[in-house]
C-alpha cells in the first residue's frame, strides 16, 4: 500500500481503478458507454475535477501561501518562489483552461451554450457563472501568470517592476477569489432551480 502513496501517478491511477470497480459493482451507474448522456456526464465530471483543482489552488494561494509569506524567514523564501509557486501556478493555469473548455463542451452538448451566455431563461444562473469563470480564466492567463513570472524571477525585471508585478498578481488573484464565491453559487444554483 505504501508504494501506491509514494507516487502521485500511482495514487491517481489507484483512484481511477477504484472508480472503475465502483462503476462495475453498481452496474455502470446507469451509464451506457458511448451514448450522448454518458459523454455529457463524462465531460461534466471532468469539468468538476478541473474546477476543483483550479479553485482549490486559487484558495490555497489566497488562504495559505500569500498570508504565510510574511512569516517565512527570508532564507527559506526561495523554496517557495523557485519550487512550490511555479509548480502550483502551472497546475493553476492549466486547470483554469481545462475547466473553461470542459464547461463549454458540457453546455454545448446539453444545448444551452448560447442561451446561457446570453442570460436566457432558464439558464441565467449558469450563464452568469460561465461569464464569471471566463473573466477569472482571462485573469489567470493574461494578468496573474505574466505578472507572477516577473515576481518569481522567471522573467527578469528590475526590483521596482518585480514588486509592482507581485502586487498586481496578488490583486488579480484576490479579485478571482472574490468572483469565485458568486461563480460557485451560480453553478450550484443552476442545478437547483436557478436564480
Amino acid at each position: 500500500m505504501g508504494a501506491i502513496f509514494q507516487s502521485l501517478g500511482r495514487t491517481i491511477l489507484a483512484g481511477f481503478i477504484i472508480l472503475v470497480v465502483l462503476i462495475v459493482a453498481t452496474g455502470g451507474a446507469g451509464a451506457r458507454g458511448g451514448d450522448h448522456a454518458w459523454f455529457a456526464f463524462l465531460f461534466r465530471w471532468l469539468h468538476v475535477m478541473a474546477g476543483v483543482m483550479w479553485i482549490g489552488l486559487l484558495w490555497y494561494f489566497n488562504f495559505v501561501q500569500i498570508p504565510s509569506m510574511a512569516k517565512i524567514p527570508d532564507e527559506q523564501k526561495p523554496a517557495i518562489g523557485k519550487v512550490i509557486a511555479p509548480t502550483a501556478l502551472f497546475w493553476f493555469r492549466w486547470a483554469a483552461l481545462a475547466t473553461v473548455i470542459t464547461g463549454l463542451i458540457v453546455a454545448s452538448m446539453n444545448g444551452y451554450l448560447g442561451t446561457a451566455l446570453m442570460f436566457g431563461k432558464p439558464f441565467t444562473a449558469i450563464g452568469i457563472g460561465m461569464w464569471l469563470a471566463l473573466i477569472m480564466a482571462f485573469n489567470v492567463w493574461f494578468i496573474i501568470w505574466p505578472n507572477q513570472k516577473k515576481a518569481l524571477g522567471i522573467v527578469t525585471v528590475e526590483a521596482p517592476a518585480k514588486a509592482a508585478a507581485a502586487r498586481l498578481a496578488m490583486l488579480a488573484s484576490r479579485f478571482n477569489t472574490m468572483l469565485s464565491v458568486p461563480m460557485l453559487f451560480c453553478m450550484v444554483a443552476q442545478q437547483n432551480g436557478g436564480l
